[in-house]
């Protein structure tokens, strides 16, 4: 049975798991929350929402209301929200923009206080989207990666797997996947940590190792850096997915901004 404070505010229409609900929290008709999931004071859930299992929604977080967009008229869009997903105080979470759409999230991410996800956002797994930071409307962040404090993120932009954006960064371009991001949306060197972290294979990350120095470090422009990598022969997955992130990038990706020696340690 749900546990629900006397003062928070249920819609009728509301469904709700076995779930606790802080005091003077909101739910709105249409609104799903799965078993385990906590709504602590002050937080508001608004209609469209879906929320999975042992999520924790914290003080003050506003969760599925309207995008932050000028042509928004009203349409009837969602939120997705997957299992054991954090999201602390202030954090704010918008549902889609067109009539039918959604901004979808994953499982097992932590959102920290203050941070923003806009309209139709794809947020992945086992990500960390820091204290401050904003992602704008349409942005694409792949599974583990990590946004750090106060970074902003522009519209359309994809950030690609295990890559890390550090604090205060501006990103305006596409991440290649396990690179590290610093300043203006630059490539500062590969997410060493991260790579080491994950588990992956030698063999794997010695490819990744190679197809960044062609895209950043050869000189080549990056359809030649592409051709070069063809002639790596066959990649392990991980790397694959690096070039094939790169292949289809709509944006560009971010530019080199200098060598870093710890790429060696690879």
């Amino acid at each position: 049975m749900p546990k629900i404070h006397p003062t928070a505010i249920i819609g009728k229409k509301a469904e709700l798991g076995d779930v606790e609900v802080g005091p003077y929290a909101i739910i709105e008709d249409g609104a799903v929350i799965g078993d385990g999931t906590s709504v602590l004071a002050h937080a508001y859930v608004a209609a469209g929402t879906t929320i999975g299992k042992d999520c924790e929604v914290h003080i003050g977080a506003v969760v599925g209301h309207t995008p932050q967009h000028l042509q928004y008229k009203g349409a009837k869009t969602y939120l997705k929200i997957g299992d054991r997903n954090i999201i602390r105080e202030y954090c704010s979470i918008h549902r889609g923009f067109e009539e039918g759409s959604a901004t979808v999230i994953g499982n097992d991410n932590l959102f920290m206080g203050f941070s923003h996800i806009a309209h139709d956002c794809r947020i992945g797994n086992n990500t960390v989207v820091c204290n401050g930071a904003l992602v704008a409307g349409h942005v694409v962040v792949e599974d583990k990666a990590f946004i750090s404090g106060n970074v902003t993120i522009h519209q359309f932009v994809k950030i690609g797997t295990l890559a890390m954006i550090g604090g205060l960064a501006r990103v305006n371009k596409d991440v290649v996947p396990y690179t590290l991001i610093e300043g203006d949306s630059e490539a500062c060197s590969l997410n060493i940590v991260g790579i080491k972290r994950s588990g992956m294979a030698a063999e794997a990350a010695l490819q990744i190792k190679k197809i960044y120095k062609l895209i950043y470090r050869s000189g080549l422009n990056v359809s030649q850096a592409l051709a070069e990598a063809a002639k790596l022969g066959k990649l392990a997955p991980e790397a694959e997915k690096m070039v094939s992130f790169v292949k289809s990038s709509e944006r560009g990706i971010c530019k080199h901004r200098r060598t870093a020696s710890s790429e060696e340690d690879i």
